[in-house]
């Protein structure tokens, strides 16, 4: 790899800390995974509307809800909440979690949100936690996503293209 330069007109400046407050949001999505020890999780990750008037607009804001570990299942008292606020058909029938999941998505809510202080393995940890889902005050979304793509955004969401002819060795 050879003829390249820097631009540090184009750099990953980072976020923000995002204030104690609330905050009009979209769902972005809403997916399964796993802690590396294998506790399970839904993660809702919603972005900060950038179609209003407020602060840390684009910013993502991540809620995690568990499933409990006597039964290995969700509560679903946090899903019917967070559906809700996102204005979700009540008594809707879903063949499949996903299905159920994929109807969040892109979905308005608001959301109060604190910053938190806690200890786990004797370690602490500054978390962004949201304390209230409520629906939004402004259904009309207008809301412009970022295009991904690799040249825009946290360089540490994409992978760079390296080739054979690449490598020293």
């Amino acid at each position: 790899m050879s003829g390249f330069n820097l631009d540090f007109n184009n750099t990953f400046e980072g976020f923000q800390k995002i204030d104690d407050g609330v905050y009009e949001v979209v769902i972005e999505s809403a997916a399964e995974d796993a802690t590396q020890g294998g506790a399970e999780f839904t993660n809702f990750t919603m972005v900060i509307r950038n179609d209003l008037d407020q602060p840390f607009k684009n910013q993502k804001i991540w809620e995690r809800v568990f499933k409990a570990k006597a039964t290995g299942t969700y509560n679903m008292l946090m899903f019917n909440t967070i559906g809700k606020a996102a204005g979700l058909e009540p008594g809707k029938t879903y063949n499949t979690f996903d299905e159920l999941l994929n109807d969040y998505r892109g979905k308005p809510v608001q959301v109060f949100v604190q910053n938190e202080t806690s200890e786990y393995n004797g370690k602490t940890y500054e978390n962004l936690n949201v304390k209230k889902w409520s629906p939004t005050k402004f259904p009309n979304v207008q809301h412009q996503f970022k295009q991904k793509d690799n040249n825009s955004g946290n360089p540490m969401n994409s992978a760079p293209q390296i080739n054979d002819s690449d490598l020293p060795f």
